[in-house]
């Protein structure tokens, strides 16, 4: 199939995805609200956005290994932030809301389902935001469910992680869950092409991101950080440091096909 057939083909499988979407968001998911009680309508909308991101990921033809597993628990996972395949890669292994700026609410369609999906938005610089962005998060992690975050506070190429802004992880720390830092990497013609970074948008992103004939990454859940009396900044630096580790192990090893790890492809 030629590129140009290819995104064709795609752009239509992008548009019925994105208007299923919207049928889950506006329709389906009031339905299951009224319906069911708030455990089990919670459950059936995780569900349904893992569903959907599957889905997404596989117009996309995202190949992923996964080495490890998310924790069994509600816990706050941190990783370092590429583009926003990011939440496609992550958000297929486990039911979970995400952290996002919020930039993201106003992208066309995407920050509409975000909104519905109970992604929480953060705007930087903004204390009062900030305040309300934390307590939301505790709520969720008191309710034992997982919260997905980025705590560089915006993408990289993916050859460096930048500083963990430590307020993110407070939320965790005050009601004692679980921290677990997550690696993520890009491989083949992806590892050039997904970053999004500079003045990217994001319709020519995914449309860029359409015409490859597949996108390769890898995600590392790496072991759970045992928080005790540690401050967010420690234990901000003790996930940045784990992650910079993986991500630097798995560059030295990749070239000569060693990794004895346990791994998954989905």
């Amino acid at each position: 199939m030629t590129i140009v057939a290819r995104l064709c083909y795609r752009l239509l499988l992008i548009i019925l995805l994105f208007s299923y979407g919207l049928i889950i968001a506006a329709g389906i998911f009031p339905a299951i609200t009224w319906l069911y009680s708030a455990e089990e309508a919670r459950v059936r909308h995780d569900a349904l956005k893992t569903h959907w991101l599957k889905l997404f990921g596989a117009v996309l033809c995202l190949r992923t290994v996964v080495e490890g597993e998310p924790s069994g628990r509600g816990a706050l996972l941190v990783s370092n932030h590429i583009s926003w395949l990011d939440i496609l890669v992550i958000g297929r292994c486990l039911p979970a809301c995400f952290v996002a700026k919020s930039d993201v609410s106003g992208w066309p369609v995407i920050g509409y389902l975000a909104r519905q999906a109970g992604t929480i938005f953060i705007r930087r610089g903004d204390k009062r935001q900030i305040r309300a962005t934390a307590d939301a998060m505790a709520g969720l992690l008191q309710q034992n469910r997982h919260i997905i975050a980025f705590p560089e506070g915006t993408t990289t190429c993916g050859d460096e992680v930048l500083h963990f802004h430590p307020s993110l992880f407070q939320p965790a720390l005050l009601t004692q869950s679980a921290i677990q830092p997550v690696a993520l990497q890009y491989r083949g013609e992806a590892r050039a092409l997904a970053p999004f970074i500079g003045n990217d948008a994001f319709v020519p992103h995914l449309i860029r991101m359409l015409t490859l004939e597949k996108i390769e990454a890898r995600i590392s859940f790496l072991p759970v950080i045992t928080v005790a009396s540690d401050t967010r900044h420690v234990v901000g630096a003790e996930a940045r440091d784990r992650i910079v580790r993986k991500i630097a192990l798995v560059r030295e090893l990749e070239p000569l096909a060693i990794d004895k790890k346990p791994q998954t492809v989905v």
